[in-house]
């Protein structure tokens, strides 16, 4: 049985012979960005007949590695400072090992910036927690590869300086190590997963810091619309986290140049690099806005055409032409109906989890009285409020 081990997302190039034609077709899943330290950049390819392309940032360009670097160092130290926690939701496999390298880097940066000097210091005296089992396994995997790592991301390690190793760094492997965070008064990072902030331990990072004006939910990746990441980042004021609302009154950031994926420069720089242009793109995996002002970029700068592909349809292929043979037709209902339904199957699992969380705290033989009468109060008024719904 062999083992392969790679860093990053995949190209997919395919070829099909029909005919005594040989066709080529690239799709690029997720095309990473060129500046990530850790990881090789996007493999560019010489020829295609087809290119099937990622837009996620196709209107948008991300700030550069210094300039994010020093947006990070002073969103945390600032945060740090004023006695708060920065939460960064991250994804487990790739953002998580990115941020850790820069929170490392940074130190070899304005060695004679004294403004810069203290608040690397601050950082420097923070704990920084990972707080995700699969983070943690991801980097265990990192750290043992990490001859795949970019030149001098090895020199460094050479050196004795590796870039996922400084003091301060803890790993959260269980439950209870996990919500012994939130009963800290400590200043610290907490990376934890999901990314998007829909489940996991984030969650309940986010339900202990969200309210206090002192904390800081620092985000690094793209929010899906509808995630409760997306509502957060887009000035939401109150959410629920496990039935019970929460004001947000923590400071919102969002650093996107941390983005797994290409901004417009980089989706462009992809398509520049074909020797044999494509015949045609087609533009997928991202939203509407994104994909016009795109097409609209390659349609200018290229002159190749472009498709936007939507729900249910085909299209066919021939030495001629690309033609869109059959659509299905989706219909959407939005009503009252329809919205209740959606929020009862979001809300099902939370409530699973509030329960195996309530259970877990009245178990513990050390929680005090006024702890557990506040647990009861809680229920009793989320049953008032079932009640409500059920009778009404």
């Amino acid at each position: 049985m062999m083992q392969v081990i790679c860093f990053g997302s995949s190209i997919i190039e395919l070829w099909v012979n029909e005919d005594g034609k040989e066709t080529k077709t690239v799709f690029t899943g997720d095309l990473g960005n060129n500046d990530i330290p850790l990881l090789s950049s996007p493999t560019m390819i010489e020829n295609a007949d087809y290119l099937v392309m990622e837009s996620t940032y196709g209107s948008r360009l991300h700030l550069r590695n210094n300039e994010k670097a020093e947006m990070f160092l002073n969103i945390v130290s600032e945060t740090l400072n004023n006695g708060g926690t920065v939460v960064i939701p991250s994804f487990a496999v790739g953002r998580t090992q990115e941020i850790l390298y820069e929170i490392n880097r940074l130190k070899d940066e304005h060695k004679d910036d004294e403004d810069f000097k203290e608040k690397y210091r601050t950082l420097m005296k923070a704990d920084v927690f990972v707080d995700s089992p699969l983070a943690i396994s991801a980097t265990e995997v990192f750290r043992e590869n990490t001859n795949l790592f970019e030149p001098e991301v090895q020199e460094e390690i050479m050196k004795g300086d590796n870039p996922l190793e400084f003091p301060g760094l803890h790993f959260t492997r269980t439950a209870d190590e996990s919500k012994a965070l939130n009963e800290s008064d400590n200043a610290s990072i907490i990376i934890s997963a999901s990314g998007m902030c829909e489940v996991g331990r984030i969650k309940h990072h986010l339900k202990h810091n969200l309210w206090n004006p002192n904390s800081t939910i620092l985000f690094v990746g793209y929010q899906a619309p509808g995630t409760l990441g997306y509502d957060i980042v887009n000035g939401a004021k109150k959410v629920k986290i496990f039935g019970e609302e929460i004001a947000v009154n923590a400071r919102i950031e969002y650093i996107e140049g941390y983005s797994g994926h290409a901004d417009q420069e980089g989706l462009m720089n992809f398509i520049y690099s074909f020797i044999t242009k494509p015949k045609h793109i087609f533009l997928v995996h991202g939203e509407r806005e994104s994909q016009d002002v795109l097409k609209g970029k390659i349609d200018e700068e290229t002159k190749i055409p472009v498709s936007i592909p939507e729900f249910g349809e085909t299209y066919e292929i021939t030495s001629e032409e690309v033609k869109l043979t059959n659509k299905i037709e989706r219909k959407v209902v939005r009503t009252l109906r329809d919205e209740i339904s959606q929020r009862l199957t979001k809300l099902k699992p939370e409530i699973e989890e509030m329960e195996k969380y309530i259970r877990e705290d009245i178990a513990n033989e050390n929680l005090r009285d006024e702890d557990i009468f506040r647990i009861n109060e809680k229920i009793k008024d989320l049953e008032k409020q079932i009640a409500n719904v059920v009778e009404g």
